[in-house]
Order: structure tokens, then C-alpha cells, then sequence
């Protein structure tokens, strides 16, 4: 069913004030969802902060070429669904943990999406997907920083055990 010009203002509108301040957009290609699974994405997505709509692509480029990201715009196969959020890895990371996670029917696949101002393919946007939660990361490097020091104990206990015996 065709939409109609004062709807396709209203949605552009919509799409304009859900974008423009997002720091992070993904775009997701989803196919045969059950809106069962759909609901699960979409609180999942919710509880961190995440937006997430389907949308028409023709609608979509008009309101993404607004937005002036640099760069080209990856192609957008099959249907079209944004993920955005002002986190700049949350939408990306959350969409790739639903589309790793087994389902009956359907299927979702990140296409590209809009990262720091630039335009990212496919494959940018899995990389930047797979990066862990800042306090993942946070504890990893106090590991790191912890296991010179760890060894260094270590050796230390050695080498009095030594003088011990």
C-alpha cells in the first residue's frame, strides 16, 4: 500500500529528529523475524539505550544524505532496519550479539552504518561490533598492568624460598 506525501513528510520528520543526534548508526538487513524475535531485539536494544525502526530505503537515503557523514553510503540490500543510540559501540555490539544468537526462522546481518561521522561498510561495522563493553576493556588492562607485577612477586618468593633452605 503507497504512503501517502503528508506521512512520508511526517516520517522523514520523525527519522531526521531520531538521527541527528545519534552518535552511532548501524544499519541492519533483516529477513523472516517473527515479531516474537522482533520484540526480543527491540528490548534488548531498549535496555541499552538503543533505538531501533524499520524503514523504507528510499526514505532512509533522503534523511542519512542530510546528515552529511562523510564518505559513501554502503549498499543496503533486502529490508532496512537503523539501529542508533549515544553510545558510540552499543548499537553496533547488541545488534551483532542478537545476530550471533541461534533462532528458528529469520535472520538479521549488519550492512553498514555511521560511525564517528563517516559512512562504514560491512565489514568496518563488524570489527567495531566485536569491540568488548568499556569495563571489559577497563579490566583488561588493569591485567595487563597487574601481571609484571604478579611475576615479579613471584620471583621475589622464589628467590627467598632459596635463601631459606
Amino acid at each position: 500500500m503507497a504512503i501517502t506525501k503528508q506521512k512520508k513528510q511526517e516520517l522523514l520528520a520523525s527519522m531526521k529528529e531520531r538521527l541527528s543526534g545519534a552518535k552511532s548508526i548501524v544499519f541492519v538487513n533483516f529477513n523472516a523475524l517473527t515479531v516474537q524475535e522482533t520484540k526480543v531485539l527491540r528490548r534488548k536494544l531498549l535496555a541499552e539505550k538503543v533505538g531501533y525502526f524499520v524503514t523504507k530505503k528510499t526514505l532512509a537515503k533522503r534523511v542519512l544524505k542530510e546528515l552529511n557523514a562523510k564518505g559513501d553510503m554502503p549498499e543496503l540490500p533486502g529490508e532496512l532496519a537503523i539501529a542508533y543510540g549515544d553510545d558510540l559501540l552499543a548499537p553496533s555490539r547488541e545488534t551483532y550479539a542478537f545476530q550471533k544468537a541461534p533462532r528458528e526462522k529469520g535472520s538479521i546481518a549488519i550492512v553498514g552504518g555511521i560511525f564517528g561521522g563517516e559512512y562504514k561498510n560491512q565489514v568496518e561495522m563488524m570489527s567495531i561490533a566485536t569491540i568488548p563493553p568499556l569495563q571489559v576493556l577497563r579490566g583488561q588492562f588493569v591485567n595487563i598492568v597487574n601481571s609484571p607485577i604478579q611475576r615479579f612477586v613471584i620471583a621475589l618468593e622464589e628467590i627467598r624460598k632459596g635463601k631459606v633452605a
